[in-house]
This record gives structure tokens, sequence and C-alpha cells, in this order.
């Protein structure tokens, strides 16, 4: 996207309102236009040359963007950087609010059925992506790009009154930390591969400063040491990947009550450890 278009996309607003929205409302959207399914016609076919052997077995995949060669996250960005998703986030906040995108956290997703206890197990299980939604600093927005995908399985946005049954060229976007969501159906090993997109944006005033960085920084953090965990954990086959996948659950249920829950089971193990120690 040119920075003209930005610029211009940076200004739109929803109601005059100068205060960010507590919750961005999930919307949905689909890439329609020809040089766009061409594009993502194109990734589906890279994937499944270069990812063959991960397309026939569990777990789920997931690659950051950011190790992918050059070729293909130049066609990704024409996917994320889309002015069609820019507006669609913006739309919802006011005047002066811009985006940033978070392209460190982007990924390619390969997902597979993983009912099992493991760290993909809440895919299935109500949840949220993240876990700072007690600030009130701007907001994260995520955006599912389906590259491929058939009506087999159903996202429900539950903050939102949202579901959506995401088939290929749809996208869906939701707040990374607000929203409570899950996917619904029944596993058939015929079933279109469902390959997307997981694709991450920080929206904060324009002159965020300070703020604007620490917001980003804390997103980064939380987003590298959750995902690490559950990377580790995904189909565990051994007692430390078992038990990690039920710290990963924990945490994830523990954040259903209340974000700070998790960082107040850590504080409260750490104190118990500090004072055996002594």
């Amino acid at each position: 996207m040119s920075a003209a278009t930005q610029n211009t996309i940076a200004t739109l607003r929803v109601d005059g309102s100068e205060k960010a929205p507590h919750l961005f409302k999930a919307s949905i959207g689909s890439f329609d236009e020809p040089s766009s399914r061409s594009t993502i016609n194109s990734l589906v076919q890279w994937v499944e040359d270069n990812y063959r052997e991960d397309l026939l077995k569990r777990p789920s995949k997931h690659v950051y963007v950011k190790n992918l060669p050059i070729s293909a996250i130049e066609k990704i960005d024409q996917l994320r950087g889309s002015a069609k998703i820019y507006q669609q986030i913006l739309e919802q906040f006011p005047e002066g609010y811009v985006i940033t995108p978070m392209k460190n956290t982007d990924e390619l997703y390969i997902s597979h059925y993983n009912k099992d206890s493991g760290g993909d197990q809440g895919l299935f299980d109500k949840h949220y992506d993240g876990n700072l939604r007690f600030l009130s600093y701007g907001a994260v927005v995520r955006a599912l790009i389906y590259l491929q995908s058939d009506p087999t399985y159903k996202v429900v946005f539950h903050d939102s009154g949202v579901e959506k049954a995401f088939v290929t060229y749809d996208f869906g976007l939701l707040d990374f930390h607000r929203e409570l969501h899950w996917v619904e159906g029944e596993y058939n090993p015929v079933d279109q591969q469902r390959i997307l997109l997981k694709c991450n944006y920080l929206i904060t005033p324009r002159y965020g400063g300070l703020a604007g960085r620490a917001v980003s920084i804390a997103n980064t953090a939380v987003f590298y040491v959750v995902k690490a965990a559950m990377e580790y954990s995904k189909s565990p086959s051994n007692p430390p990947q078992r038990f990690v996948g039920m710290l990963c659950n924990l945490f994830r249920r523990l954040n259903n009550i209340h974000p700070l829950a998790p960082f107040a089971l850590i504080a409260g193990v750490l104190g118990l450890a500090g004072w055996a120690a002594f």
C-alpha cells in the first residue's frame, strides 16, 4: 500500500468520537479482485510444493512469515498490506489512529485437527488469542486470511456476535486480546486442507511515542513466550511436552476468567519457590 493511501485511510472515522472503542468488533471480508485471488492461488501452490509432507501429517504447522523465502514474503505483503484490510480496521477507530504492522509475529498456518490436550488444543476451546486486554491504550487486531479452506469448520466470535465458516479468499478481523472465540466442526480427512495467514496489526494514536512502543514490546514479548510454549507442546509425545501442554491449557482457562489470573499464578509459584529456598 502506498504512503498516500495509508494517510488517506488513517483519517477515516466512524462516529466522530475521539475515544478508541474498547472492543474491536470482529468483521468479515473477502478478496474478490482477480489480482488478489491470483496471488492467493500462487501462494497455495507454493505451500503445496514446499510443505507437501506437513500437509499430510499432524500436528498443525506454524511458520513465521519472516523466515520464508523473499518470493513468498512479497506475495504475502500484497495481502497483509491490502487497502481493504486497512480500511476495514480503521473504520472502527477515531481520526488520527494509525496501523503499525507487527510483521515479526505474522505466521503461515497449516491447520489440522488437534484435539490432543496439547498446545494447539485451544483452537477448539473457548479462548482469547492474547492476555493483555486490561491495557486500555490502543489495540491489536489479527487478520485471518484464508488461502485455502472449505466451510467444514465455523469460527465463533462470541463477544462480537459473529459466526463464519470461512472459505478460500475470505478473511476475518478480530480483537487479538478482547475477543473470546473458538472453532466448531467435525474432522473429516477428505476435507480441503486449511491454509491461512495470521497477521497482526497494532493500532494506536498517530503520535503514540513511548506509549505505543511500550505496548508493541509487551505484545511481542507475550506473543513469543506463549507461542514457544504452544509449539513445544502441540501433540505431546513425552512427559515434558505433556506438562507444558497442561500449563498452556491451564493458563488459557485462567485467562478466560481474568487476564491477570495467569500472572497471579506465576507470581504465587515463584513466591512459594523463593520461600522454600530460604
